[in-house]
């Protein structure tokens, strides 16, 4: 079961990886393209405003878990007892925990549930009734970014507890 939640962190995390530069790419062509037709032609599209605020949630949402599954996030606790005993490593790993999980869980919980309970409440629901104004696309292909990121730092945690070291591995390592 440990190396079975360790590789799926370390393929979670090269997937993110990709689909996080794919989106910065796709963020600065769009952005490439408004300033041309702006300054060259005078007459920027208007979707891509849209286009590369919506990659730009994605870029930053993947990122985040990219910089938690590497340990490059600012780890709580590890700058103000970079070389601690036993004990207190434990601990300041425990309150680690404690932190992510007090953060994740509840907006996990209510990209599903509303308020007052009930799946027609929650964030994703509400936002299936939207629509991008210049894109016409739902609302809901951008929103899920939020609880797809929260659920994978989820599981980078899980990869922790089992021994995980933070360390990027690449596509033949995990092999």
């Amino acid at each position: 079961m440990q190396h079975f939640i360790i590789s799926t962190s370390d393929r979670l995390h090269l997937i993110m990886r990709r689909v996080a530069v794919f989106a910065v790419c796709v963020m600065f062509l769009t952005v490439v393209v408004q300033i041309i037709a702006r300054y060259v032609f005078s007459s920027p599209p208007v979707w891509t405003e849209d286009v590369a605020r919506y990659a730009m949630v994605w870029t930053g949402l993947l990122g985040a878990t990219l910089s938690f599954k590497t340990k490059s996030d600012a780890v709580l606790m590890d700058s103000v007892f970079p070389h601690a005993p036993h004990v207190l490593a434990l601990f300041a790993k425990i309150v680690q925990s404690a932190a992510v999980l007090t953060f994740i869980l509840p907006v996990i919980y209510f990209c599903f549930i509303g308020l007052r309970g009930g799946f027609a409440k929650g964030y994703l629901a509400r936002q299936s009734g939207l629509t991008a104004d210049t894109l016409g696309i739902p609302m809901v292909w951008i929103s899920v970014a939020v609880p797809l990121s929260m659920i994978i730092i989820l599981i980078h945690l899980f990869a922790r507890w089992a021994g995980d070291d933070g360390v990027e591995k690449t596509g033949a390592q995990l092999d």
